[in-house]
């Protein structure tokens, strides 16, 4: 049996706990499965409400059956499959151990706090995987190289862009006409410039939204994955707003 205040303290973990997943990329009912398990490994049960931006937490004593509730705004954080893999295994450490909270607490700062990877490393990573999508597509030598150049500059301007919390729309617009502007050097060079053009906005689509919005959907969470579909689509057309731009100023010869 706990009391009030160690209810409270259980609750708060297990709100910030499926905050971090839902705010990190993982679909809703992974962070409920996740969540419910560290609960019943406390002997606790879990109910929660899921919103795209909004969560709801409530822990009812199993013993007493005093029940708790908080809500939280979900906030956003960066796409991390390997932060996401490590807060699930905790969960199921904290359901074959039965951790204390004082651990889980303990166990979770610790992995929120492990050194990101270098944002310089990130940058030329994602151009090295742009300019593969463009081979992937038959593009040569030359508008790989392209591909490469306009993706570090169009990729740099985003991580400006974000350090300075601009709405992320904007970002996105801004980011695919830099990237594709940058390309379209391409046509002025005997090589492959429609698929250069068209690859180095690649980097931009917003897969995981997109995925985790369809699985949300098929398992129920229709709410939640409606919205997460909504603002993968809305970011598409940002990326087409940002190509078009590029377009109209080099098709119809407004450079």
């Amino acid at each position: 049996m706990y009391s009030s205040n160690e209810l409270k303290e259980i609750t708060r973990f297990l709100l910030e706990y499926a905050n971090r997943l839902m705010g990190s990329g993982v679909h809703t009912s992974r962070v409920v499965r996740n969540t419910r398990r560290i609960g019943e490994s406390l002997n606790v049960d879990v109910k929660m409400s899921i919103l795209q931006r909004t969560m709801v937490v409530s822990v009812c004593d199993k013993e007493n059956q005093e029940v708790y509730n908080e809500v939280s705004v979900i906030p956003s954080f960066p796409i991390s499959f390997e932060l996401n893999a490590e807060l699930s295994a905790l969960s199921w450490e904290a359901f074959d151990k039965h951790l204390p909270l004082n651990v889980l607490w303990e166990k979770y700062n610790k992995i929120i706090s492990n050194p990101k990877m270098d944002p310089l490393c990130t940058l030329f990573l994602v151009g090295f995987a742009n300019a593969s999508f463009c081979a992937l597509f038959g593009g040569d030598w030359t508008a790989r190289g392209i591909v490469f150049s306009a993706t570090l500059i169009g990729f740099y301007v985003k991580q400006i862009m974000q350090k300075k919390h601009i709405n992320h729309y904007i970002v996105f617009v801004v980011s695919a006409f830099v990237a594709s502007l940058v390309a379209s050097s391409a046509l002025t060079l005997d090589t492959t410039s429609e698929v250069a053009i068209a690859t180095s906005v690649l980097y931009l689509v917003p897969g995981v939204p997109l995925l985790n919005g369809v699985i949300d959907i098929v398992e129920g969470h229709v709410l939640t994955g409606c919205s997460r579909l909504i603002q993968a689509l809305l970011l598409v057309l940002c990326i087409a707003v940002g190509l078009s731009c590029t377009l109209m100023m080099i098709r119809n010869s407004l450079l």
